[in-house]
């Protein structure tokens, strides 16, 4: 941790990621580890805290566990921690590696996606007025690693890629999950 409260970087990446030291943050924190690995124990999970920079005792993480609603479930790979989904939906999500699509991702831009641009390592995608928070939200709750995050307003969600060129391809990704495969950026 940075003089500044800043998570230092590892040297693979070039993304610098900053956690305040809120509950808050550290149950959103707590749920996207859950949703991104197989964890199998409160000491595994601890230690993935900690890789972030957030410090936690057993006593504090048994109590985020609780009150996240996250439970152990049995897997093909052994037990693991998963969370409930958001809203209403009351389905458990756990982790796997790579991407791990919100269930109503593709729905919602076969609905929603007017049209798909880019721009080096940015991708724009246009909606109905209204729509964008609630499509980038959607976004938000999918674990795609290259997609940084995203800032909506009313008609235009902005996808931010790790890959300092990754716009053409997040782009081209969401416009194939809209079912419009044939219009692919080249």
């Amino acid at each position: 941790m940075s003089k500044n409260g800043a998570s230092d970087t590892n040297e693979t990446s070039s993304v610098a990621n900053a956690i305040p030291g809120t509950k808050a943050a550290r149950h959103a924190l707590l749920i996207d580890i859950i949703r991104r690995n197989h964890v199998r124990s409160q000491t595994e999970l601890i230690e993935l805290l900690a890789g972030t920079g957030i410090a936690v005792t057993q006593a504090t993480l048994s109590r985020d566990l609780v009150e996240l609603g996250a439970i152990k479930v049995r897997t093909a790979e052994g037990s693991a921690y998963a969370v409930p989904g958001e809203g209403g939906d009351r389905s458990l999500e756990q982790g796997v590696k790579g991407h791990v699509l919100h269930a109503k991702l593709q729905r919602h831009l076969e609905e929603l996606l007017v049209s798909a641009t880019w721009s080096a390592n940015l991708a724009v995608l246009r909606t109905p007025p209204g729509a964008a928070q609630f499509l980038a939200s959607t976004i938000d709750h999918s674990v795609i690693p290259e997609i940084i995050g995203t800032i909506a307003g009313d008609d235009t969600v902005l996808i931010i890629s790790a890959d300092p060129q990754g716009g053409k391809d997040i782009a081209n990704q969401f416009i194939c999950l809209a079912g419009a495969e044939d219009k692919e950026y080249t």
